[in-house]
């Protein structure tokens, strides 16, 4: 695991200096590869290329694994872990080999196959892999996109890196706010793929890759897409059969996701992902070592559940307790190390860090288990949405607007009255509901905050995922629809880049053996009714354990690592909070109407309905972003 950099430039005059660049860059991602810090420059037939990489030493620990890799007519800089590389190097008969790395197998697979390649690796990855007979650049990103690869281009160069940060310290990239990304933060409290909140800097698509030469023509293509996989699955007849085969594709994926040459640890809370790990993992005859943050004095505790999970599985476990002014003064430090901001990601940087300081390199994360199998209230909030809005939808359209108009106007712009008015003013499709429930300020909200310049011409964002959807798989049953626009968008634009910017803040490797493609793309081919019988949360996934969990997990409500926001914002953290909103902070920046930050603010402290602190900490680190990055 690592962070990758790179300048390929098509200026003839050489205005450029790539490698300076590069340079920068990569001293900005130190913190991502501790390990070792590389550079590797050539020339074009019109201008210069520069890779950068630092190095987090994973597998194949000696010098022969670093990077960036040259072979013959390819070089690459790569970030991620290939779980299938001694498979495919096993594959590449004839083909001598230098190190025992996946950077090599890489790039002895694109040399063998080319972009065909990308169909046959198995793992995380974001890379930039240059070949000089044909003078391209390729970018690529993994089919979830849990590494990120961030990009600018213009008609001089294209420059490129694991983390935003990076390419704003390149020298090469404005340091300016997009205007319509700030619409989609506050909608969502991300910018939605390929937008940034920086102006002119983008996110690759996950399962996509952009093709550049040296002239700068460039080729966008998606080799990919979770419901073109799951339609060609086979479903079994049987639910049984499909639990079974739910087993063993997890076992496949848990067990793969251990290839490593450090000791790998497993997050471990109280719920039904992380337990499904270690249960999966000891049916295969491994002891993994546990690890759960314990945050007692808060009645925010997991500690006892992941423990019976741990004595349940016999696991090498380790608590590892944290106090309210440990977490308190990790703040600063969290906000520092926010590549791009969320509304979230606090709790896994506290995670990340207490687990590195117990000298792990690697840990294995539940996360995806909640997309695959439903296990969301969105996704029975919506069965119940979409009903509901069939059976107002008999009403006369007329009655129906005026009635949302009525509902908004009470509830003030909250989320509540918001998806209620959805309901009237919908045909209760899909595409027009998912996105709402997501909402974290509503378009008309969002009105009232922003200016009319900062408003764009089309407010949609998500919209556009369930469209993308049903345009791939018009016959996929609804939840097939909710998981791959959860996936696609909550997951990837919000999940996945918190864990990544907060783990690797750590030089901590985490991986997602949920999101093995062949796993998600079967069990988003099952039917809906599968997944919901019994009424219980991800009973399917349940089901198809062989070592069942614990009755204190399985049998306990849904919650996720907690941190007590709402007491601190009122309390340690109201200072901080306040100059972050106020006249010095946010409401100064001209990016809202006057007052606005300040007038939430007190809203939240005065208790008012639906002004809760997850609508107001995203401003405040979006704040803290934007004065560290100077936009």
């Amino acid at each position: 695991m690592c962070g990758i950099a790179g300048v390929l430039t098509f200026d003839h005059a050489g205005e450029t200096d790539a490698s300076a660049a590069v340079a920068r860059m990569v001293r900005a991602l130190g913190h991502r590869g501790p390990d070792g810090q590389g550079t590797w420059t050539t020339q074009t037939p019109v201008g210069q290329l520069a890779l950068g990489h630092t190095r987090l030493a994973i597998i194949d620990l000696s010098e022969g694994g670093a990077q960036p890799m040259a072979r013959r007519h390819l070089a690459v800089t790569y970030n991620g872990e290939l779980y299938n590389y001694r498979a495919i190097a096993a594959s590449l008969s004839g083909d001598a080999f230098e190190s025992a790395s996946d950077t090599e197998v890489l790039l002895a697979a694109w040399l063998r196959w080319g972009s065909d390649a990308l169909d046959r690796l198995d793992g995380m990855f974001a890379f930039a892999l240059w070949d000089s007979r044909r003078d391209t650049l390729v970018l690529a990103r993994d089919r979830f996109g849990i590494k990120p690869l961030y990009f600018h281009a213009n008609a001089s160069r294209i420059v490129f890196a694991s983390e935003v940060r990076a390419l704003l310290a390149s020298g090469l990239v404005e340091r300016r706010l997009d205007p319509h990304a700030l619409w989609h933060y506050l909608g969502y409290q991300t910018a939605p793929t390929p937008r940034t909140l920086v102006d002119g800097v983008e996110m690759l698509d996950p399962g996509g890759w952009l093709e550049i030469d040296s002239r700068g023509q460039s080729h966008r293509r998606r080799y990919w897409h979770l419901l073109d996989a799951a339609a060609r699955e086979s479903v079994p007849e049987s639910r049984a059969a499909a639990a079974r085969e739910v087993q063993a594709r997890l076992t496949d994926a848990v067990t793969s996701h251990m290839v490593s040459d450090v000791p790998v640890g497993v997050f471990l809370s109280g719920g039904v992902d992380s337990g499904a790990l270690i249960s999966t993992l000891r049916t295969a005859g491994l002891t993994p070592h546990t690890f759960t943050v314990a945050l007692g004095e808060h009645g925010y505790d997991e500690s006892i559940e992941a423990a019976a999970a741990a004595r349940a599985f016999g696991t090498t476990h380790q608590n590892v307790s944290l106090r309210e002014d440990d977490l308190l003064a990790m703040l600063p430090d969290v906000l520092a190390a926010t590549d791009h901001p969320s509304g979230d990601g606090v709790n896994t940087y506290v995670v990340s860090r207490a687990v590195r300081e117990q000298g792990v390199k690697v840990a294995l994360s539940g996360l995806g288990g909640d997309e695959l199998f439903g296990g969301y209230d969105s996704f029975r909030r919506l069965d119940r949405l979409a009903g509901a809005a069939r059976q107002v939808g008999r009403s006369p359209a007329p009655l129906r607007r005026a009635a949302a108009s009525v509902i908004r106007q009470v509830g003030g712009g909250g989320v509540a009255a918001e998806k209620a008015a959805a309901v009237l003013d919908t045909a209760g499709t899909l595409a027009e509901l998912w996105p709402v429930t997501r909402q974290l300020y509503s378009v008309r909200a969002r009105r009232g905050l922003l200016p009319a310049a900062m408003i764009p011409d089309d407010p949609r964002s998500y919209e556009g995922v369930l469209a993308d959807a049903y345009a791939n798989a018009p016959q996929a049953p609804a939840w097939a629809c909710m998981t791959y626009a959860e996936t696609r968008a909550y997951m990837h634009d919000v999940l996945l880049r918190d864990t990544d910017q907060m783990s690797m803040a750590h030089a901590l490797e985490v991986r997602v053996p949920f999101l093995d493609h062949r796993l998600a793309a079967f069990v988003t081919a099952l039917p809906d009714a599968w997944k919901r019988e019994g009424g219980r949360p991800k009973a399917l996934l349940l089901d198809a354990l062989e070592a069942p969990l614990p009755a204190g997990i399985t049998g306990r409500p849904k919650r996720g690592f907690t941190l007590p926001f709402d007491l601190w914002m009122r309390g340690a953290l109201r200072p901080f909070c306040e100059a972050q909103l106020g006249a010095q902070g946010l409401d100064g920046r001209g990016l809202l109407q006057p007052g606005q930050a300040a007038h939430l603010w007190q809203r939240f402290l005065d208790r008012a309905p639906g002004v809760t602190w997850g609508r107001i900490w995203p401003l405040v680190a979006l704040n803290a972003w934007l004065t560290r990055q100077s936009l």
